[in-house]
């Protein structure tokens, strides 16, 4: 069990995706993330969810991601946040993402 003071170090916010690429260097299959957070800036992520989803349909899509943690090197690319999604299966994910058109960086609580 964590308590609430931990789940609140979390810091979730609202992202558009504004750039997709392919990412043949990463071991298992995935896109290189460009997304736009408003007053925090556009970060990167490498996001494992090649299955379900085409690059030109991610452009513009709302994800929410972890904005908090330290970047992480995969392959030649450094991956600035969290990309959240439902793990279905090995390399099944399924996005988490808002339902209507919110403020780019809000915060999720």
């Amino acid at each position: 069990m964590i308590s609430w003071d931990d789940f609140a170090k979390v810091d979730i916010r609202v992202g558009r995706v504004v750039q997709v690429d392919d990412f043949p260097k990463a071991r298992k299959p995935a896109y290189q993330l460009r997304i736009d957070f408003g007053e925090l800036g556009i970060k990167t992520s490498s996001a494992q969810i090649t299955k379900y989803y085409d690059k030109t349909g991610l452009v513009g899509k709302l994800v929410l991601a972890v904005v908090n943690f330290p970047p992480r090197q995969i392959a030649n690319f450094f991956s600035e946040v969290l990309t959240l999604g439902v793990v279905l299966g090995d390399g099944d994910i399924v996005l988490v993402h808002p339902e209507r058109d919110v403020p780019l960086g809000s915060r999720i609580g």
